[in-house]
């Protein structure tokens, strides 16, 4: 398997074995089930879809309680597909913790959505300095964006102009995390550094 679902529990420190304080991020995987398999002669693609965080048949669409059904297992709350070549080594129903995962793996990626912030301006959004100093009149300028460029040539304001807007809330990956710690009698995963989201918010992980 090429990866897991998880959810992040939140984050922490360890030490390693020169003496130095690692922050480190905790995060369930697993265990996940197989809930659909693709291949290419009927789909146009090979793939196996996993299912994460157990919930009752009373938050299930009638359409998805069948499709669960149809592989043996109780609803789930979160479904991925990955890239993955099973070779008949899988079946509906399949459960794919940890080990079957990460097993002698140092590096993972991690795919989350980053916390929303709203709509923000250019200092925050993009790091800009502001216009400037508070003397010669410009007092409420200190956080805008300045000259935007655009005079009767060309009109107007170019597409991708970095300006003020919609921050956050979007889906980011963070490649090469160290694998610190596995602890897969509790489904947990420690991984050196910081990863997208939220506590509680679902990650994908991929070996």
């Amino acid at each position: 398997m090429p990866g897991l679902i998880g959810k992040k529990i939140g984050m922490t420190s360890v030490f390693g074995v020169d003496g130095k304080n690692i922050p480190c991020t905790v995060i369930e995987a697993g265990p996940c089930v197989v809930t659909q398999l693709r291949t290419v002669e009927k789909d146009g693609y090979a793939a196996v879809q996993l299912a994460y965080d157990e919930i009752t048949e009373k938050h299930t669409s009638k359409p998805l309680k069948g499709h669960f059904a149809k592989a043996g297992t109780t609803p789930r709350r979160k479904l991925v597909e990955f890239s993955a070549d099973f070779n008949g080594e899988l079946k509906l129903g399949d459960v794919v913790g940890l080990n079957d995962v990460f097993e002698g793996v140092k590096f993972v990626d991690v795919v989350g959505t980053s916390k929303g912030k709203g709509f923000q301006g250019v200092v925050k959004r993009h790091g800009f300095a502001g216009v400037g100093g508070k003397t010669h009149g410009q007092h409420n300028r200190l956080r805008h964006p300045g000259s935007l460029g655009a005079s009767s040539w060309p009109s107007r304001v170019f597409p991708g102009m970095r300006m003020a807007g919609h921050m956050g809330n979007e889906r980011v990956k963070v490649q090469n995390l160290t694998i610190v710690k596995i602890i897969p009698e509790n489904n947990l995963i420690v991984v050196k550094g910081s990863v997208p989201g939220a506590k509680g918010s679902y990650l994908i992980l991929e070996a």
